[in-house]
């Protein structure tokens, strides 16, 4: 099982010096307790954090303006390695942004984008909400008795930009009706300094809109997720697994690899596209007491990932049902060398998941089996497919092809060199492993935020990979059939590798004997 990188004990541990950094105006007994090392956050009291998450008249979480989009601008965190340079801020005594503000190639890391992303390890979204609502309430009554409106307003639209950007980046937070109307409590709050000409007002009401628009949009995506129909489990009749032989299979649909890999990529790019970041944090908040707070958004979430991961699933069983159904050994050898082919292809295009689901595929006990098929195969693809897919070393050889294909997506020139799509359970594995490996809490009690700055940084890296748009012109008919082929079940596919070669052993002897009582009583 793959386990996170070592070099993760470095980026991570909570050794090293650091200091406080000092408190930023009347913001409570939390708003010093933050350690910073060499500018960038790294630890801190859930208190303090939330405090910090909120702006005052003079301060903002990320305070430089967005090159791009406010949403965009807030998910483009870089990856590791690339140079940083610190934005000076006025509040830190060092000259150095105390959210830790990096400005890398016109884009920033955001302490707004981790800490929303990362703090439903420890509290619901809509108790963050409510907390961030106190805090502005107690801000604003210190700035009420003061004659210069200017400041409330101004005070009034930074707790805007931060509900914005929030809604934006995480709107289904919004989807339990307690955080909608915790939301709309503390808009009603803030447009009251804005009487006179209601800019603050009109913002809140665009904001509100937009977000109940972006629910709609991804209510209706489910809905209709839900309704395709996945594809049929055959169990084959009742002795002869095997199919006439003039049923269509997938090289009477496409003959041509890369045709495949690259319609495998349109389904791989369309699936994953409906993965959240904060969907990819139920892989680590399903391991904590959160479980106990889930909010109702959270089934969706779940299904968003358990869907995907079932994609990878048909898609080795579509695989190992296309080989073991096919009666002629000479067109069974055509078939798997087929397969090796398109999965050398995804592995060109960057699509490491299509390529590792038909490796797996055809790894499957009945496909493996066939050895007098597999004989007079040409396996030097295959071995090299192999190769890259080594599970030793923590898959050494797998990261290394990830890390190339990641490099050449950022200099690329083309939508096609832009396409990295990682194997998604080796990712889910790292992010949990990275979860369990390292504590949430220091010693002192302090959130370990060092490790939810590279959570961060993984899930925002991965989703820059899915918003990736497929350059491929799409295919129907052969989407249609990846789709919705039925495939064997797992005793169907043993039914029709014994068929196609016998039992070898005493083992496999023993397997088909029990395979054909169960389907003699099944009849």
């Amino acid at each position: 099982m793959p386990q996170t990188s070592v070099v993760f004990s470095g980026i991570l541990g909570p050794g090293g010096s650091g200091q406080v950094q000092p408190g930023m105006g009347e913001r409570g007994s939390g708003a010093g307790d933050l350690i910073f090392q060499d500018g960038r956050l790294v630890s801190g009291s859930l208190e303090a954090l939330m405090e910090h998450l909120v702006p005052t008249v003079d301060y903002y979480p990320d305070a430089t303006p967005p090159l791009t989009s406010p949403a965009l601008a807030m998910r483009a965190m870089p990856p590791a390695g690339w140079a940083f340079s610190a934005t000076r801020s006025p509040h830190s005594s060092a000259g150095l942004h105390p959210a830790g503000l990096w400005v890398v190639l016109g884009h920033k890391r955001t302490f707004i984008f981790t800490f929303l992303l990362t703090s439903r390890v420890f509290m619901p979204p809509h108790d963050l909400l409510a907390r961030v609502g106190q805090i502005c309430l107690e801000q604003r009554q210190q700035l009420e008795p003061g004659p210069e409106k200017a400041k409330l307003k101004s005070f009034s639209a930074k707790i805007v930009q931060l509900l914005k950007e929030w809604t934006e980046a995480f709107p289904y937070d919004f989807q339990d009706e307690k955080a909608l109307g915790e939301l709309k409590a503390i808009a009603y709050r803030v447009t009251q300094c804005d009487e006179e000409n209601g800019t603050v007002k009109k913002a809140i009401t665009q904001m509100i809109q937009s977000l109940l628009l972006s629910l709609a949009a991804r209510s209706q995506l489910q809905e209709l997720r839900e309704k395709l129909r996945p594809p049929a489990v055959d169990k084959g009749p009742v002795l002869k697994a095997k199919p006439p032989a003039a049923q269509k299979d997938i090289l009477g649909v496409c003959c041509d690899p890369l045709v495949l890999a690259q319609q495998l990529t349109h389904i791989e790019l369309e699936r994953v596209s409906s993965i959240h970041p904060e969907d990819l944090m139920q892989i680590i908040s399903h391991t904590d007491s959160l479980d106990n707070h889930r909010c109702r958004g959270d089934v969706a979430k779940t299904y968003s990932l358990e869907a995907y991961d079932s994609w990878f699933n048909c898609l080795s069983m579509l695989v190992a049902t296309e080989v073991c159904r096919v009666v002629k050994k000479k067109h069974r050898t055509r078939m798997l060398e087929f397969f090796i082919d398109v999965a050398r292809e995804c592995f060109n295009i960057g699509n490491f998941n299509s390529m590792m689901a038909i490796i797996s595929g055809m790894n499957l006990s009945p496909v493996a089996r066939l050895k007098k098929t597999w004989s007079k195969v040409k396996t030097a693809k295959f071995d090299v497919l192999e190769h890259h897919m080594d599970p030793s070393s923590n898959f050494c050889n797998y990261r290394t092809a990830l890390q190339g294909a990641t490099q050449r997506s950022q200099t690329a020139n083309s939508s096609r060199e832009k396409i990295v799509i990682p194997v998604f359970n080796l990712f889910v594995k790292d992010i949990y492993f990275l979860h369990k490996i390292h504590t949430n809490h220091l010693p002192n009690g302090h959130i370990n935020f060092k490790k939810f700055w590279e959570i961060s940084r993984q899930i925002h890296e991965f989703m820059t990979w899915t918003q990736v748009e497929c350059p491929f012109e799409k295919d129907k008919k052969i989407q249609s059939y990846l789709l919705t082929a039925p495939i064997y079940s797992e005793e169907a596919l043993f039914i029709a590798s014994f068929e196609s070669e016998g039992p070898e052993n005493h083992m496999e002897k023993d397997s088909w004997k029990a395979l054909r009582t169960t389907l003699l009583h099944r009849a």
